[in-house]
This record gives C-alpha cells, structure tokens and sequence, in this order.
C-alpha cells in the first residue's frame, strides 16, 4: 500500500522540485523553458527560475510538467 500512496503523492504534487545528478538534472512542476542553447538553458518555474550553464547541454525529456536536462554541467544558477 505504501508504493500506491507513494505514487498518489508523486502524482498529486504541484511543487517546483530539481533532482540534481551527476551529469542530469529532473526538474519537476516547471511552468516555461526560456533558453535551450549548447552551453546555457534557462527554466521557469512559479516564482523561480533556474539557469544551467556547461557544455553539450541537451533535452533528454521534456514532458509536460518534467524535464530533463543532460551534459557536462558547470553551475546551477537559482534567481
């Protein structure tokens, strides 16, 4: 029962979340995507927006509320 409760909760949340890998970054509930370009890629989210900045950046998904950014990431910018 605990996974359906898990997944119920996964699926029923609306908040702005940013899993952060090694070489990716999920992010979760984001509202527009701003720039997709080799080295930057902006996202926004409701009242936040995140600037990616590395090399051979790409879209691995991009769903409706989730994506999925991959490459060599240099720094993560909150503003």
């Amino acid at each position: 029962m605990r996974v359906i409760n898990n997944f119920r909760e996964y699926m029923l949340n609306g908040e702005f979340v940013i899993n952060i890998y090694s070489d990716k970054i999920n992010i979760i509930n984001y509202t527009s995507i701003g720039a997709i370009e080799d080295t930057k890629i902006s996202i926004n989210g409701a009242n936040k927006n995140i600037l990616i900045i590395g090399e051979k950046l790409s879209l691995k998904k991009l769903l409706n509320d989730e994506i999925l950014v991959s490459g060599l990431i240099k720094k993560i910018e909150f503003r």
